[in-house]
């Protein structure tokens, strides 16, 4: 990947545009007259209002807030789409993520309006299961939307990876727009496309295409290539991380001979209400010519879709169609957003990978040991890759404005999964304004120790710290490390307890903070606290034993560590820097953008408190569609025009407000209940009385105060979504009742954190 120069773009200028209004930073925002009328799509029926076209777009790991207060932050170095979003609607920079905050979780939580004990993913970006035989099995959150746990053989764990209600598979984000006539485009974003070229029983591959079809024999022939070769990376370039889910009567799969021959069912066996005729376009192999139409293919490869600057989207080797998810950089995923609204799929959902990784040969690249690698804030590579974002954003609102796509019609729904805590230490300033960090693997019990602008996490292998004849586990790496402990043992055993205490009794040195030892971990959840914090879903094999969390500059693993050539425990591995998963502000906290017909022009929005959540039920309200699943979020009204909403979400405002604050207060994982039993919890794991009378004691409060809680959520979430959806208004007095319960419920968790 080639980076342009951030030199000459003075960082002084780039942070005045950020915080100037488009008319007055010299910025064309999208709500100039358009050269074309907007594309209309016979058939889609949104809102009865003027939302015609849907644009929801994910981050990874992008950050509002500066990670050093000298460096503008990624949005501030994105002006263009940052004075979109605050000159034509709201930005709330007090969302937060789910746990465990990572990609998939984020991002399937805002998809689904679920939190995670609703849609499976209460681990991720991958998590163990228990095996009949209680022992734990590895798996991956990334998977096609039906997709199994146990994708291999589908003995082990026949449920599905996306585990909803009654064991059942989650609904899927695409249904209300596919029933309302309208195609779905997905780009690179978590589980509405084939996330991998699997040919076992339950693959991607084979669930799509059927075992033995034209595309499994050629995901077979990729598979066993060489791998960094281009006959590796052609399964997942012609099939991964695109499709369209094409509207009811066939839309776009149905408007020409070529894409009703490479259309295939897009089968939902659970979905509520039924979900039979349809079909979808998988991979860009398919989705490419029915995008552009009448447009060749090129020799020996595929019908080109360009990015925002022109140039055809390929992979690392030359070959047009899905570059892979490390390239999913803004030019591509926005070119591709751009030719599917503009062929007619009004409504597209895409992911676009994070800027603070340096991304030179990320898979299905040749393997570099040097690269991909972590860089620091505001070094070169770091800056030249936000601005080649923020020219990727000028490109693309331009072009839509130039189709007729604007704010007056298209709802524009802008968010990132996750924040991230920098773990490193200060760059050194550059003659060219730029920082600059060491790269390189080291130890501060070596010679040299670490640099000062050393970057990189901690790793540390925490089975070398535990006593010796500690129970064998399996863990999920991460700075909020899982632990499943072979035999799947009760929460009271007495050997779990002891290997609970052990692992908040590691210390380590984390050379970041200090040269002595101190704990690694600063709290801790059993299976009781799991499910105060939506962390545990109907699939009882998933159920981790426990779940610590460390400081955030440590990356826990079970062996190793493994940076290079040096064996230390822990050590600094440069690759990895932004650490998630975690419970600090700076990765709980994130923004939500919202721009487009029925938002309000309040800028930035730093009080309203809300979650990934609430994304899914504040869209379908503006689009004026609606799940056949009780949402977990509600409609943020705070951002919506009094106009565009239904008369049962203006009557009783106030109290309604106040009903949304305390909802989420108690229910939402990082709201105030959620947050004081996490200490309370720590609290009670710790404890080692007689008996164990305080752990029993404690949890025996968090149970009840969860059931409490989950009895009042579901009440006040059925009442909201019926206000939302159903035009059934508040009972204004019920309402209050439930606000004061909220507020009790608050009240006694708070207490029993503090003991």
């Amino acid at each position: 990947m080639k980076l342009r120069s951030a030199l000459g773009r003075s960082m002084a200028r780039l942070l005045a545009l950020a915080l100037l209004p488009a008319s007055l930073a010299g910025i064309t925002a999208v709500g100039v007259a358009a050269a074309k009328p907007s594309p209309q799509v016979a058939g889609c029926q949104l809102s009865a209002g003027p939302v015609k076209h849907v644009i929801y777009l994910v981050f990874d790991n992008t950050h509002f807030t500066r990670d050093n207060p000298n460096v503008p932050s990624d949005l501030e170095q994105m002006p263009h789409l940052l004075n979109f979003l605050t000159s034509n609607g709201t930005l709330m920079t007090n969302d937060h993520t789910v746990l465990i905050s990572h990609t998939a979780g984020g991002i399937l939580s805002s998809l689904t309006g679920l939190y995670p004990d609703r849609q499976g993913q209460t681990v991720s970006n991958s998590y163990f299961y228990y095996s009949p035989a209680k022992v734990p099995q590895f798996s991956t959150s990334f998977k096609y939307w039906t997709d199994l746990v146990d994708d291999a053989t589908g003995t082990r764990d026949a449920l599905p990876n996306m585990v909803f209600d009654g064991q059942k598979n989650t609904p899927a984000p695409w249904v209300p727009f596919t029933r309302a006539g309208c195609n779905f485009g997905g780009v690179s974003t978590a589980n509405i496309e084939l996330e991998n070229t699997g040919t076992g029983p339950f693959g991607d591959m084979s669930e799509a295409f059927g075992t033995g079809s034209p595309e499994w024999s050629d995901a077979v022939a990729s598979n066993a290539a060489p791998s960094g070769t281009a006959a590796r990376a052609k399964a997942l370039t012609d099939y991964v991380g695109i499709a369209i889910h094409c509207a009811q009567g066939g839309g776009i799969c149905a408007s020409n001979a070529t894409n009703v021959a490479n259309s295939r069912p897009d089968r939902l066996p659970d979905e509520p209400g039924g979900y039979s005729g349809y079909q979808a376009l998988y991979g860009a192999k398919y989705v490419d010519p029915a995008i552009r139409p009448g447009v060749p293919a090129q020799p020996n490869n595929n019908v080109c879709v360009n990015d925002t600057s022109g140039a055809p989207v390929t992979d690392p080797f030359g070959r047009c169609g899905f570059p892979g998810f490390d390239w999913a950089l803004a030019k591509n995923t926005l070119g591709y957003v751009a030719q599917m609204q503009e062929a007619g799929v009004p409504v597209t959902y895409a992911y676009i990978s994070d800027a603070h990784d340096n991304h030179t040969s990320s898979f299905p690249a040749p393997s570099n040991p040097n690269f991909p690698r972590a860089s620091g804030p505001g070094e070169a590579d770091y800056k030249a890759q936000l601005t080649a974002y923020d020219d990727a954003f000028a490109a693309f609102f331009e072009r839509l404005a130039n189709h007729g796509i604007t704010k007056d019609n298209t709802l524009f729904v802008v968010t990132a999964d996750e924040g991230d805590h920098y773990a490193g230490g200060a760059g050194i300033a550059q003659p060219d304004g730029s920082l600059a960090y060491a790269h390189a693997n080291c130890s501060w019990t070596t010679t040299p120790a670490c640099p000062s602008n050393q970057i990189g996490e901690v790793n540390l292998n925490i089975t070398a710290k535990l006593p010796p004849g500690s129970p064998a586990f399996s863990l999920h790496r991460d700075s909020a490390p899982s632990f499943w402990v072979n035999g799947q043992p009760d929460r009271t055993d007495p050997v779990l307890r002891k290997l609970e205490r052990d692992v908040l009794g590691v210390n380590a040195i984390d050379p970041y903070l200090s040269s002595s030892p101190a704990p690694v971990f600063l709290a801790m959840v059993d299976t009781v606290g799991e499910r105060a914090l939506h962390m545990i879903n109907a699939d009882p094999a998933r159920t981790p034993s426990f779940t610590p969390f460390a400081i955030p500059d440590y990356f826990v693993r079970e062996n190793g560590p493994f940076c290079g050539n040096n064996s230390s425990n822990p050590c600094i591995d440069y690759h990895f820097a932004w650490s998630h998963g975690d419970i600090q502000p700076e990765i709980a906290t994130n923004w939500l953008g919202l721009v487009g017909p029925g938002v309000k022009k309040m800028g930035i929005d730093s009080k309203t408190w809300t979650d990934h959540t609430n994304v899914r039920s504040t869209m379908l309200a503006l689009a004026g569609l609606k799940d056949d699943y009780v949402n977990d979020g509600r409609v943020l009204i705070e951002a919506i025009d009094t106009k565009a909403l239904p008369q049962s979400l203006i009557a009783h405002r106030a109290t309604l407000l106040r009903l949304g604050v305390a909802y989420e207060q108690v229910n939402a994982a990082f709201g105030q209940f959620g947050m004081d039993l996490l200490a309370a919890s720590t609290r009670a794991v710790k404890s080692s009385s007689p008996n164990d009378a305080t752990y029993a004691s404690i949890e025996s409060s968090i149970e009840n105060l969860t059931t409490q809680r989950d009895e009042l959520a579901g009440q006040i979430k059925a009442a909201l979504n019926a206000a939302a959806f159903d035009g059934q208004a508040l009972n204004e007095q019920q309402a209050k009742g439930w606000i004061d319960q909220a507020n009790s419920l608050l009240d006694r968790a708070n207490a029993l954190a503090a003991g």
